[in-house]
């Protein structure tokens, strides 16, 4: 194995390390030491790969983002369906990606412009997905962009309380029951 390869192992390695540090303490509460322990590394190992918090806590969710391959792929609603039950699979990377989400929305966080652009292209991406399947209005009588905020909002609502209360929260069947009220026909 080559030298590239290995570097890139251990970047992966470490990413996979930051998901867990920041979905147990939040980004503000990880620190590059916890991260650096955690894959066995010192804090100046670690940071040969990653100089700085920020730029791990950048890798992490564009790692996050690929794995969904959101928002640059086209989506269909039966697709989300699909990725909200494997989502329901991977508490940590929905807890994780929540955490820095929830975070974001202070002023001076590394995460904010990240978030600020995702939800911008989510939200039209949606509206095309949304236009594709209904046309200019759905059942409801909304436009795609009307709706698109709302889908959005339901999904990452549902995370955040299916993490509170996973017995009580059956998020893939919620979000279903929701596409139905947007007239998608049941299976």
């Amino acid at each position: 194995m080559n030298a590239r390869v290995r570097g890139e192992e251990r970047r992966a390695e470490i990413v996979r390390a930051a998901l867990e540090v920041i979905a147990e303490r939040g980004y503000r509460g990880a620190s590059l030491a916890a991260v650096a322990e955690r894959v066995g590394l010192t804090q100046q190992g670690l940071m040969h790969h990653f100089p700085t918090k920020d730029a791990l806590l950048v890798a992490v969710l564009q790692e996050r983002d690929r794995w969904d391959a959101v928002p640059d792929s086209r989506w269909r609603v039966d697709l989300l369906a699909a990725l909200v039950e494997y989502n329901a699979m991977r508490p940590g990377i929905v807890q994780t990606f929540s955490a820095l989400l929830g975070e974001s929305v202070t002023d001076d966080h590394p995460a904010r412009a990240f978030f600020s652009e995702r939800y911008t292209r989510v939200r039209a991406s949606m509206a095309e997905m949304l236009r594709s399947e209904y046309g200019d209005r759905l059942p409801n009588g909304l436009t795609p962009e009307r709706t698109a905020p709302l889908l959005v909002a339901v999904m990452d609502g549902l995370q955040y309380q299916w993490l509170l209360d996973p017995a009580s929260v059956d998020m893939p069947g919620a979000f279903r029951d929701f596409l139905r009220l947007l007239g998608e026909r049941p299976d």
